[in-house]
């Protein structure tokens, strides 16, 4: 008797059973939609698939009366502005420090501990703060992002490098390797690849930490724009955008996985084989 463990779908097959959830989860959306529209003509909460893509039209191709810009790619633009900066600065971060403390046990001794209590405050808790100190424009919703996942890439890539076996670490002293060269010729290339798979486990925490920030202070942003359509019930404005959000930050995981296997395919050696 054939073990369902040890059944491997086909390329074909991966493709079928990726795309069935999304099918289901349509016609659903269209069944229930539907339903409700002929109880109430007037229902909001669900609108059809053709008023969403009516609205996402308009706001793509349609200049925006007050600023002439053609509002969904403003949006997006503004808001991908600002969560690449906050991930660059929390990579960069979260390098640097990781490499430190993983590599140095006297700067693990002394501020392994405060990143570790750094990470566990919340940071929508002091998004207030962060108005105050920052202001109300672009650099407070850059440093938030930069306070939500910054840690959490300090932490990770720390435990990475502490986890590189002790024999590389000894070899390398015994060829006359310094602390540099420990650093960036031992510890940085095998942190890097987990660095990249770090940055794609961010990605959902930092779009909310974006969102939030946009929907609080900001002119401009998807985040912003769907707090500013939700006191008219537009749904057929909401719902897509939240779309669009989602299919953003796929790609974006998906063209990180990407530079990762091309970048360094023999940390991905063991994957290719299964």
């Amino acid at each position: 008797m054939r073990r369902a463990v040890n059944i491997v779908p086909g390329s074909g097959t991966r493709v079928l059973l990726a795309l069935l959830p999304f099918l289901l989860i349509a016609c659903l959306y269209v069944v229930v939609s539907a339903e409700r529209r002929a109880a109430n003509p007037g229902d909001k909460l669900l609108p059809p698939i053709t008023e969403m893509a009516t609205s996402m039209d308009r706001l793509a191709t349609e200049p925006d009366r007050r600023s002439g810009d053609l509002t969904l790619w403003s949006d997006t633009v503004a808001s991908l502005q600002r969560l690449f900066i906050g991930l660059g600065a929390a990579a960069a971060i979260g390098l640097v420090l990781g490499l430190t403390l993983g590599l140095l046990p006297v700067a693990s001794a002394g501020l392994s501990p405060l990143v570790a209590v750094v990470s566990m405050i919340p940071p929508m808790a002091i998004l207030p703060v962060l108005f105050i100190v920052f202001g109300l424009g672009e650099l407070s919703k850059v440093v938030l992002i930069v306070i939500g996942i910054a840690p959490f890439l300090v932490r990770d890539l720390a435990m990475t490098v502490a986890a590189i076996p002790s024999e590389q670490i000894v070899k390398a002293q015994t060829l006359g390797a310094s602390t540099w060269q420990l650093m960036l010729r031992v510890a940085l290339p095998q942190a890097m690849p987990r660095l990249i798979e770090a940055l794609r486990l961010s990605l959902g925490p930092a779009f909310l930490f974006l969102i939030s920030a946009e929907a609080i202070a900001a002119e401009s942003g998807l985040g912003y724009r769907i707090f500013l359509v939700r006191r008219y019930l537009a749904m057929d404005v909401i719902l897509p955008y939240v779309a669009w959000i989602t299919l953003i930050a796929y790609l974006l995981d998906w063209l990180l996985a990407r530079l990762a296997r091309r970048a360094f395919p023999w940390a991905y050696v063991q994957e290719a084989r299964r």
